[in-house]
């Protein structure tokens, strides 16, 4: 399943870049340690199963053992999700679902145990030819904001990665041990060079993945509104009291206005600060368990 595959059936006016040149740098980087790495943790965001995968994971991993694991579980919809972990698990991949905003940790032991699987088989090969056995290397990638950090804090039991609200947050490639037998190579977020996938671009810019500067704040929150209402439209009147969106949004933007606060001097409404609202609305979970992405 390629990113330019019409899995959410957007075709969006505007098309989305961003490749900053940390990211050129840590494929650079990861390249040239993959020799050292004997398992790979593929972070996605359960929230966006489809556009939280990066795209060229194949060419940049090339053969390693993979398990692909899908962080913030507790905020997706997880009849959606779900289909996604099948469809990824018909394709050969091994998939742990980890919820980070609660203190579940069944899904850091599932990633733990798979691990420790996987290394049986390395250190059989390393017997094989002669040599000791040693702890596991791992590497973590993954787009973004996807939830590395939180993930990489959980698997150690303590503060060993730095957690930020943007994308962008960690810079370097660094080693963390996460116990005796396992070593994680930290990495940035990658995203691909030109998101070609428009609608997949407009998720990863309503959940955070990707800077908000790079597309206008009233674009991202028209297209969320967008999505609410085509996939959650219960949730839009909940949150917003909007039962149907007006063709122009002057409508829409006045109730929200209205209902939030969100007015200037006269009672007049003000258009940015509702696009800011909706957006932190999203990003924040007042919206309730969401996925944005769909089979097809």
């Amino acid at each position: 399943m390629s990113k330019t595959d019409n899995v959410n059936g957007y075709e969006g006016k505007k098309t989305i870049n961003w490749y900053p040149g940390h990211m050129a740098k840590t494929k650079r980087e990861i390249a040239e340690k993959l020799n050292l790495i004997d398992v790979v943790y593929e972070v996605i965001d359960s929230r966006m199963p489809y556009s939280s995968k990066i795209v060229d994971i194949e060419d940049l991993i090339k053969d390693k053992p993979r398990i692909l694991v899908m962080t913030k579980y507790d905020l997706c919809d997880e009849e959606e999700t779900n289909k996604f972990v099948k469809y990824y698990e018909e394709q050969g991949y091994k998939v742990v679902t980890v919820d980070l905003m609660s203190n579940n940790n069944n899904g850091v032991k599932k990633i733990i145990d798979a691990t420790n699987e996987l290394m049986k088989e390395v250190n059989k090969k390393r017997e094989e030819k002669g040599m000791m056995p040693r702890a596991g290397r791992v590497l973590i990638v993954g787009i973004p904001n996807a939830g590395k950090s939180t993930l990489i804090n959980r698997l150690v039991g303590r503060k060993a990665a730095g957690v930020g609200n943007t994308p962008g947050f960690t810079k370097s490639l660094s080693w963390i041990r996460i116990n005796k037998d396992l070593e994680l190579l930290d990495s940035p977020g990658i995203l691909w060079p030109k998101l070609e996938d428009q609608e997949a671009a407009h998720v990863l810019a309503s959940l955070s993945s990707i800077k908000e500067e790079i597309l206008n704040i009233d674009d991202i929150a028209i297209f969320i509104l967008k999505k609410m209402y085509e996939l959650y439209p219960e949730k839009l009147e909940e949150r917003y009291g909007i039962t149907e969106l007006d063709e122009d949004f002057i409508e829409t933007y006045d109730l929200i206005a209205s209902r939030r606060g969100a007015l200037s001097r006269g009672g007049v409404a003000d258009y940015e600060k509702v696009s800011g609202i909706i957006v932190k609305d999203l990003k924040n979970g007042y919206f309730g368990k969401i996925t944005l992405d769909r089979l097809k």
